[in-house]
């Protein structure tokens, strides 16, 4: 059901039946490490590129979630799947070989949660019984297409994201046990002028602030409603920013109510500047490591806001400003047994 200017409220609240969470060498390092299915020892997977190596983190995270749905590939009606990639190569040739009805969709880091949301409304509208939305990123080939070859050694600002070699997949079913979704709030493009590739935390905070209240005025929630708010991926930069904002609009938040999916998946001696980000980065992070945490009875709310800088390299070369969006979908634990 349509709430307010921009939000779905699901009456029926969606199940999230079953993720799939997949990582890389890096991944394998950091904080969240125990909370993945599957940990790859190399960036190359055993393919002969990194677009290809992508391509088998999203196939392995859509079988591992319908594999521990306890359902086939053949009882999902949709794959909702999105990537950093040119033309979603990664995604597509996933969806080749996975042979489910597939359906792309970029928007950039805030991929995660747009998939979700769509996923949640094909259910809802019985327009599926069951869909896997999946969201993935590599931190090689998203160097090469947007920077520079990891070859090159670059260096970087402190103001730059490290970006997250993962896919997390979650098959939304309007049956099964699990977390349920129960809202969705759809952002709106923001463009504040930032023109500057390494600082895209600090584009991207207004996007998912203007969503966070967004997500108040159209649901009639507050604040009070949520164990925690996270973004993903603000990264330091940003999410400094958007807790400034939040106070000049009002917006009050409890003490450590406010995180960062881009600060929770590394260690803090691993060199990734001011966090982390990629598709996959707030996708496994919420999918694996909240997920568990509203399992064990420790979260009954969440609100994640996915926060995407949409720019290619297109219009960095045409020297354009970097348009920005936010998605926020709330969770609740209504009826999980671990």
């Amino acid at each position: 059901m349509l709430v307010g200017k921009q939000s779905w409220v699901f009456e029926s609240k969606p199940i999230i039946r079953s993720t799939g969470i997949i990582g890389g060498p890096f991944e394998a390092n950091g904080r969240l490490a125990d909370e993945f299915d599957i940990l790859h020892d190399n960036l190359w997977m055993g393919q002969g590129s990194y677009e290809k190596a992508q391509t088998v983190l999203i196939e392995q995270a859509c079988e591992k979630a319908i594999e521990k749905g306890g359902l086939t590939k053949d009882q999902i009606q949709f794959m909702l799947s999105g990537d950093l990639v040119n033309q979603l190569t990664p995604s597509t040739f996933a969806g080749r070989s996975l042979k489910i009805p597939y359906l792309g969709l970029f928007g950039a880091c805030s991929t995660s949660m747009e998939g979700l949301a769509m996923a949640a409304y094909l259910v809802q509208t019985r327009g599926a019984k069951h869909a896997v939305a999946v969201a993935s990123s590599h931190n090689a080939a998203t160097e090469k297409q947007f920077r520079y070859p990891t070859e090159y050694g670059g260096q970087k600002p402190p103001t730059a994201q490290w970006t997250v070699t993962a896919a997390g997949a979650a098959v939304v079913s309007h049956e099964g046990n699990g977390p349920r979704v129960t809202s969705a709030t759809i952002g709106r493009i923001i463009d504040m002028g930032l023109s500057d590739p390494f600082n895209m935390g600090g584009a991207m905070a207004p996007a998912a602030v203007d969503t966070l209240e967004a997500h108040f005025r159209d649901t009639g929630a507050s604040p009070e409603d949520y164990d925690l708010i996270v973004s993903g991926d603000l990264g330091e930069i940003g999410l400094a920013i958007a807790k400034e904002l939040c106070e000049q609009r009002g917006i009050v938040l409890k003490e450590n109510q406010f995180k960062d999916c881009g600060l929770m998946i590394y260690k803090e001696d691993q060199p990734v500047l001011a966090g982390a980000s990629g598709p996959g980065c707030s996708a496994v992070v919420t999918y694996g490591h909240l997920l568990n945490k509203m399992k064990k009875g420790e979260l009954k709310r969440i609100l994640v806001i996915a926060t995407g800088a949409l720019l290619s390299p297109l219009s960095f070369q045409q020297k354009e400003s970097i348009p920005c969006i936010a998605h926020a979908v709330s969770i609740e634990a209504e009826g999980v047994t671990s």
